[in-house]
């Protein structure tokens, strides 16, 4: 049940991240337009962008941490007996949440900080705690997905298995 619901709360980053780079797309075209076209250009637009690409790149994080789906060097994992696998994969979801939490703390204290004083991008005023906070919420997204697997291996649950495979119990005979 909480699987189901990372997923959907997965899916519905994935499409608002995909409306934002869609905007994002636009906005850059639109102001190369302007620019050859009329002589124009949308001032902050090129800060706008980047602000999205932070968004992207953070909570698209979280998306890949949930599918399970980031790069890591595996190739001898599958040749090590499965003690040894779950070993290395509650040391890489250790690591992974030490990391996460971390990163957490320092962004959400940027990002607070950010909130307190007012700060505004310089040319699009964009609150400067959004991008920040982006940051935040990514790796807070990331630390729950990874605590939740840490869980799931101290229970010995399938997702437990590492990716591709199913949990002893849950074999097909």
């Amino acid at each position: 049940m909480i699987d189901k619901a990372f997923d959907r709360i997965a899916r519905a980053i994935e499409l608002v991240l995909a409306i934002a780079f869609i905007f994002a797309v636009l906005l850059n075209f639109t102001n190369v337009v302007g620019r050859y076209l009329f002589g124009i250009s949308l001032l902050g637009s090129d800060e706008v962008q980047v602000f999205i690409v932070v968004c992207v790149t953070f909570l698209g994080a979280a998306v890949v941490t949930q599918r399970n789906q980031h790069l890591r060097m595996d190739v001898l994992l599958q040749f090590m007996p499965q003690p040894l696998r779950i070993a290395l994969r509650a040391a890489e979801q250790l690591l992974l949440a030490a990391i996460a939490g971390f990163v957490l703390t320092q962004s959400f204290f940027y990002a607070r900080q950010m909130l307190r004083i007012g700060r505004t991008s310089d040319m699009a005023g964009v609150p400067m705690w959004i991008p920040h906070g982006a940051v935040a919420a990514g790796f807070a997204l990331i630390l729950i997905v990874t605590v939740w697997r840490l869980v799931g291996l101290a229970r010995r649950t399938p997702q437990a298995a590492p990716e591709g495979q199913t949990a002893p119990e849950q074999a097909n005979p």
